[in-house]
């Protein structure tokens, strides 16, 4: 049986290629509107894996373009009240379904207040798109499974996309595009992962560890694994992980940890080093077989991924970890107990 989840995961190359061919004007549009009115800050309101998706934004934009970012606690503006000014500031909203009432509402008020806002979003007719002055469609079609694939890929893809036209670099679309070929060579590469799960049908808690940029790759599949198997995965940069935390650390003990190559390497590498030597079951997401020969699980990857791309790729290879492990374990990805699609939160 093919499931919604997967059959959605299938179609994220054909998302990513949609994007590159349809959306690259309004980017620019967007991103000339940003250099026009010299916006200085970025704050970024989002829930659930929208909010993942904010966090590969906010460092792309700091790494790439040099523009501070915040990721908003929107509770301020609907709950406390609070008055806040938001002059010289792009304040994005980001909901795949453009139905999240405390990120409207956030929205509203920085618009009221200064900002120049902008959405992110899969429904050109949603609250979220009306409520901004500028929206990005991602271009997806409708996503049906609970547990978001497509339209999380056709997320980071559109801030790629933004980050890529602030600096004027006109290739991007067809970085995109290899970013949608090199999804299809993860994707070739389920039979391996399908295997492997099956050692972990039994795990109840995990973490999920990444440096950097593919922080986001560590709470996106630390989400995936709590929405569809029900294990308790909590996120982790392996630099705050390295404090307190490495108390966890017992033979056995699963971790799943995320290592393109790229400015975080060296430093993930040596943590790699460090959860073996403390006997964790790690498994490891690279394509590097120097940290690939530390892991008790391997899972390798494409080479040479630009790493402000990589977040694009191993996510989807979290997908599939999260999906075969809950088939393994007789669950049905498609129906989280006690979600649904759209969830209501103020």
């Amino acid at each position: 049986m093919l499931y919604l989840m997967r059959a959605e995961m299938g179609e994220q190359p054909a998302v990513l290629r949609r994007l590159a061919d349809e959306a690259w004007r309004a980017v620019r549009a967007v991103a000339q509107q940003i250099r026009d009115r010299e916006l200085r800050y970025v704050f970024l309101a989002a829930r659930g894996t929208s909010d993942n998706a904010a966090a590969y934004f906010k460092y792309l934009f700091e790494i790439e373009n040099g523009i501070p970012c915040g990721l908003a606690a929107p509770s301020v503006v609907t709950l406390y009240r609070a008055q806040l000014r938001f002059h010289d500031a792009l304040v994005v909203g980001i909901s795949q379904s453009g139905q999240a009432p405390d990120v409207v509402e956030y929205l509203a008020h920085a618009r009221a207040n200064g900002a120049f806002t902008l959405a992110i979003t899969n429904d050109l007719e949603s609250p979220l798109a009306q409520t901004s002055d500028y929206t990005l469609p991602l271009h997806a079609g409708a996503e049906r499974s609970v547990a978001a694939t497509k339209t999380y890929i056709g997320t980071l893809a559109v801030i790629y996309l933004l980050s890529e036209a602030l600096n004027a670099r006109h290739d991007a679309p067809q970085r995109l595009r290899h970013a949608a070929t090199l999804i299809e060579q993860v994707l070739q590469r389920e039979p391996h992962i399908q295997e492997i799960v099956d050692r972990y049908r039994y795990m109840r808690e995990c973490v999920a560890l990444a440096r950097g940029i593919n922080q986001a790759t560590a709470q996106e599949t630390a989400l995936k694994l709590i929405e569809t198997c029900y294990v308790m995965c909590k996120a982790y940069s392996v630099a705050d992980f390295m404090h307190g935390s490495f108390a966890l650390i017992e033979p056995g003990f699963p971790c799943l940890l995320f290592a393109p190559e790229g400015a975080t390497f060296a430093t993930t590498l040596e943590s790699a080093s460090k959860l073996r030597a403390g006997g964790a079951e790690t498994i490891i997401f690279a394509s590097d077989a120097d940290i690939l020969s530390l892991a008790r699980t391997p899972i390798p990857m494409p080479a040479d991924i630009p790493e402000p791309l990589s977040p694009i790729v191993y996510a989807v290879a979290g997908q599939l970890f999260a999906y075969h492990l809950a088939l393994a374990r007789d669950l049905n990805p498609d129906q989280p107990r006690g979600l649904q699609k759209i969830t209501q939160t103020r």
